[in-house]
């Protein structure tokens, strides 16, 4: 099969979770809830300090349309609303809950549909309401991504099954242990879009797991297809490209070449939701690394913190070196175990002083390998040396910044060691900033 242009192949580490059936976490004491965990508008807390809750409750909402509802995640007493760690932010207003060990469900919670018998509107209403958004750790809106516009003509669902993030193992075992509700959600999702041409990728260092969704997906109209493992297959543009031929043009999205793409534990979500009625207050997540004595997937609450997961995997095995929220390639490094799990964490990695790649950084050599390696054919190495000589515009205008999806892979290969995707994100911010203050110039 041909392949997209560049990527890399750094060592998967998936050894120590691939076999590990998920674990259901024991019920935390009490969980901290941030009140942004999506892209979009802001939450607003619709509860208050020494309130009672039940779990799968609204807590947080947002009349915006672009957004995500924030539901409970254990029954018990709001203790306290403020701020936070935040594994993205730093710091967000979060909302406490103190368990109160009956983890009773909100009335109505949970219930028994059959999806077939609803259409579209109602569907999509649903998943909106039960607060859905990605979870592979984009955390777009749902309900938003299965909504085009008009003038967006969608023809094709994919579901990304590659998984090519070194460490992480919670989809595959999710593919492995969830096979009927990924196959539920699927054709769920293909309803609203309403599209009959669907697509599973799954790289093919997962035969058991593409040979569980072909069977699973027999008789439907959704191809399960092994693609060649190499990262990063699970980037959508890769994956688009892969599975229909079709390239989305430098800014743009998906839907601009009739594509929705959707990740297997949004997709288990999405089948939660509408079958069952029960809101996004649990993600599956890989808890790795070489510090860690027993590595698992596990079955957690959301608000749960880094300490909890670390402790229900037997604590740390030796040195702790760095803390990352995600995978290595495009992961957040965290300074703290009191993080909250949010619907994006996918995983969390606890690494010793051999997995982390503290080596003095050098000036740019310009040997072009950042180059081949970059899947969307950008220069990296320039976007670097901008960002580092505080050229935001110039890297923007005149070099695609915005194009980068960040991956990370031009830094795996660069010989001088350059932070390159630490310019670019920097790079980012401040072309986001001064788009900022442009427009309060304008409001005033």
């Amino acid at each position: 099969m041909k392949s997209f242009h560049g990527g890399v192949h750094p060592n998967d580490s998936k050894k120590y979770t691939a076999a590990k059936p998920i674990e259901t976490a024991p019920l935390p004491k009490k969980v901290i809830i941030p009140l942004r965990q999506h892209i979009g508008a802001p939450v607003s807390a619709i509860v208050k300090k020494g309130d009672d809750v039940k779990k799968g409750q609204l807590i947080a909402q947002s009349n915006a349309f672009v957004s995500g509802n924030v539901h409970a995640s254990i029954s018990g007493k709001v203790i306290d609303i403020a701020d936070y760690p935040h594994s993205v932010f730093g710091t967000c207003l979060s909302i406490v809950i103190e368990s109160d060990g009956q983890d009773a469900w909100a009335e109505g919670i949970p219930v028994q549909r059959q999806w077939e018998k609803l259409d579209a509107k109602e569907l999509s209403g649903i998943i909106r309401e039960a607060g859905i958004v990605g979870m592979g750790g984009a955390t777009f809106p749902t309900h938003v991504k299965l909504a085009p516009p008009p003038d967006k003509k969608i023809d094709t669902f994919i579901l990304n099954g590659s998984e090519c993030e070194p460490f992480l193992t919670a989809d595959y075992r999710s593919m492995l242990e969830y096979t009927d509700r990924i196959k539920s959600g699927v054709l769920i999702t293909m309803k609203v879009l309403g599209v009959n041409t669907g697509y599973v990728g799954i790289e093919d260092n997962k035969p058991d797991a593409v040979k569980a969704l072909q069977s699973a997906f027999g008789g439907t109209q959704v191809k399960v297809v092994a693609l060649p493992t190499k990262y990063p297959q699970g980037a959508e543009k890769m994956l688009i490209f892969m599975l229909t031929n079709r390239e989305v043009p430098s800014g743009g999205l998906p839907m601009d070449v009739g594509v929705v793409v959707q990740n297997v534990g949004t997709i288990i979500a999405i089948s939660d939701a509408v079958t069952r009625g029960i809101p996004l207050i649990q993600r599956v997540l890989t808890v790795s690394g070489s510090a860690v004595k027993e590595p698992k997937n596990l079955l957690m609450r959301i608000g749960s913190t880094f300490a909890d997961a670390l402790s229900h995997c037997g604590g740390l095995n030796g040195e702790l070196a760095k803390i990352i929220s995600g995978g290595p390639m495009m992961g957040f490094a965290q300074s703290t175990m009191d993080i909250p799990i949010i619907k994006g964490t996918s995983g969390i990695l606890f690494l010793s002083r051999k997995d982390i790649n503290d080596d003095k950084e050098y000036a740019c050599i310009h040997c072009g390998r950042c180059v081949e390696a970059c899947p969307m054919g950008l220069n990296p190495s320039m976007l670097s040396i901008l960002g580092e000589r505080q050229l935001y515009v110039e890297a923007k205008e005149e070099y695609n910044l915005m194009d980068c999806m960040e991956c990370g892979s031009c830094v795996y290969v660069c010989p001088a060691k350059r932070k390159i995707v630490q310019y670019i994100r920097y790079s980012k911010t401040q072309n986001a900033l001064q788009a900022q203050k442009e427009q309060a110039k304008v409001a005033v």
